[in-house]
């Protein structure tokens, strides 16, 4: 269905492309000047119809990961101000800490770790691309300490309009989780 659509979108443009070639075409001139100028709109239009459509279909993305690059080499990343160290029976076969349920909230961690979770749109939900801030912290319930935290940034969509899912890009892209580094076996 949606190859249907792709041939649907590229048959239209290339109709527009045509019907605007042909006007351009249409329009005679007599004199050098006349001539000139022809040949210059005939450029032109070129140029804004075969840009957009690249801008349309690549260029807009590109150009948002590369704003999504630049965020994430400011202040992306995982930064851990205080390791915890745990008992070998706190993790599991794998490595990973066994006491973690991420449906529980703040409480994720249990009652002695404080986990918050903020996602913040930089760029609009209603506009194509959604660019968006997520940051992961964890703090000690005891004192409040900040233990660690993990920033990412992402862009969703910027495609070709269609029935298809929007593409996305997130970075850093992280081999681990902001938990894997802040718990440690002692």
């Amino acid at each position: 269905m949606s190859g249907l659509y792709l041939l649907a979108l590229i048959a239209i443009w290339l109709l527009v492309g045509w019907i605007i070639f042909r006007g351009w075409r249409a329009w005679k001139t007599v004199s050098l000047k006349g001539k000139v100028v022809h040949i210059v709109i005939g450029v032109l239009l070129f140029a804004v119809w075969f840009g957009g459509a690249f801008w349309e279909v690549a260029g807009k993305k590109m150009y948002w990961d590369a704003k999504v690059r630049d965020l994430c080499a400011k202040d992306g990343g995982i930064r851990v101000y205080e390791t915890v160290e745990l008992a070998a029976e706190k993790f599991n076969k794998w490595g990973q800490i066994n006491f973690y349920h991420p449906t529980q909230g703040e409480d994720a961690l249990g009652s002695e770790y404080l986990v918050k979770v903020e996602t913040r749109f930089l760029r609009a939900e209603d506009e194509d691309p959604v660019i968006m801030r997520f940051q992961n912290r964890v703090f000690r319930q005891s004192d409040g300490k900040l233990l660690a935290e993990s920033i990412s940034y992402a862009r969703r969509g910027g495609d070709l309009p269609g029935p298809w899912h929007p593409s996305s890009y997130r970075c850093p892209d992280h081999a681990k989780d902001v938990l894997d580094e802040l718990f440690v076996k002692l």
